[in-house]
């Protein structure tokens, strides 16, 4: 399965994560960006989403898909990093590895219907984990919400790095994309 393409049809994404997305993330950029968002929910049918709302995965995929492609893949390694401090996220988070577990909860609460895939995190060492991502999202936006959510919880001396390592890949059509973690 390559990015961009949900694992089941009838999952669904929360509008208040595609509007926090589109609207508070993007922005923090450039209104341009934000605009390049809403004209691509707009082109993939979600034309001024609600807050209460639910909408096809894929439809936000596609959207993904054009901003990857109109602002560069990049943007959304930055988009990413920006997830934690706009999307709904869990409380009572205190450490780096229970703010990396938290990713897989904060990613159900906000799709539903069917396979979404998931964020599984393992601690490996000390200052050191694995992260499997098994979802449809690019690999850039993973890694820049891994990150993010790393150096949130990560002691202010700590250098979080995040590197995409293992045989498995989304970009060569794999299910899931594996990232080592140190803080």
């Amino acid at each position: 399965m390559a990015p961009y393409e949900a694992f089941d049809e009838d999952v669904e994404v929360h509008g208040r994560t595609i509007i926090a997305v589109a609207d508070d993330a993007l922005s923090r950029f450039s209104d341009a960006y934000r605009e390049t968002a809403f004209d691509a929910l707009t082109a993939n049918g979600i034309e001024d989403p609600s807050a209460d709302e639910w909408y096809p995965q894929q439809a936000w995929l596609n959207t993904f898909e054009a901003i990857a492609a109109e602002l560069e893949p990049h943007i959304l390694d930055r988009l990413g990093e920006q997830i934690p401090d706009v999307a709904e996220w869990p409380t009572g988070v205190s450490s780096v590895e229970a703010g990396l577990q938290s990713i897989d909860d904060a990613y159900r609460r906000n799709h539903r219907g069917g396979d979404i895939g998931s964020y599984d995190f393992e601690t490996t060492g000390e200052r050191t984990g694995e992260m499997i991502c098994e979802n449809p999202y690019p690999c850039e936006f993973d890694r820049g919400l891994i990150r993010a959510v790393a150096r949130r919880y990560a002691p202010v001396e700590s250098f979080v790095v995040v590197e995409e390592r293992g045989e498995r890949c989304r970009r060569d059509g794999d299910d899931a994309c594996v990232y080592t973690v140190s803080w």
